[in-house]
């Protein structure tokens, strides 16, 4: 399949910013960080294949992973940017790394939030692969509201019921705002099971890597600290009283990090506003 830019949304002015959003979401997701950062970058959030208006993308015969990076230098290209800086959030920062492995050219720095490197471990990798597989048959033959309840239902996500049964709603129906056959398909050729592993070309990534986890995710948060160990630059940062989704649970807190990385790895010449 020829590579095509992603829909993407765009606002402000200067290097290129791209946002990925997770597993169930779109590029509106991440519209609080867009804002923040839309006076020092030209903020690129799109819609990643099977999600948002780039959900049939992710139909094509023969899509996979590595396909997905290309749409992503694709959607890059259509901007007339040629590197930009990548900030990835769960599956996002899984493909955020995977483009900094395929297409280094076109990475600036990476801030990786929720992030791994894929699953290393054959047989682990394998089973995650049946199992993202019968999930996503589960979609397509139990409807997606089922679905919804129960992938909001996972423990990783349990520390976001603090903030109040009207955020919980909001997210409950902006994930219902998918299409249960394209949701299904790109668990099936983007999940953790059915990505290539990147985890042997890690000390070859020679860019800035800000690496983000809830303090209280402690899976992800050991999957920091290990990539850290391969990344030649990375550094970690654990954002104190939030799970899994940094961005929605600690948002100002997360500015502030990655204003800082950002400021720290960009021009010097060229000072980047507060956010």
């Amino acid at each position: 399949m020829k590579p095509a830019p992603l829909h993407a949304a765009r606002r402000g002015r200067g290097p290129a910013l791209v946002l990925l959003h997770g597993y169930t979401g779109r590029g509106s997701d991440l519209d609080g960080l867009a804002a923040a950062f839309a006076a020092g970058f030209e903020v690129l959030t799109p819609d990643l294949p099977g999600h948002g208006a780039s959900a049939a993308r992710v139909l094509g015969r023969g899509y996979d992973f590595d396909a997905c990076l290309d749409d992503l230098v694709a959607t890059l290209d259509s901007t007339g940017h040629r590197r930009a800086h990548w900030l990835g959030y769960s599956m996002g920062a899984r493909l955020a790394l995977g483009c900094a492995v395929r297409h280094p050219d076109r990475v600036a720095s990476l801030v990786l939030v929720g992030g791994r490197a894929g699953i290393e471990d054959v047989g682990e990798r394998e089973a995650r692969r049946r199992a993202d597989a019968a999930l996503a048959e589960r979609i397509e033959t139990g409807g997606l509201e089922a679905f919804v309840d129960e992938w909001l239902a996972q423990p990783l996500f349990d520390s976001q019921r603090r903030l109040g049964e009207a955020f919980l709603a909001a997210q409950r129906r902006a994930r219902l705002d998918n299409d249960a056959r394209a949701l299904a398909a790109a668990l099936r050729v983007l999940g953790p099971g059915a990505q290539p592993p990147l985890h042997v070309a890690l000390p070859d990534v020679r860019v800035p890597v800000l690496l983000v986890a809830g303090a209280l995710d402690e899976k992800f948060v050991q999957f920091a600290h290990a990539l850290a160990r391969r990344l030649p630059q990375a550094e970690v940062c654990e954002i104190a009283d939030s799970g899994h989704a940094v961005h929605l649970e600690q948002p100002a807190a997360l500015q502030r990090v990655i204003h800082d990385f950002l400021r720290r790895v960009s021009d010097p010449a060229r000072p980047l506003p507060s956010p």
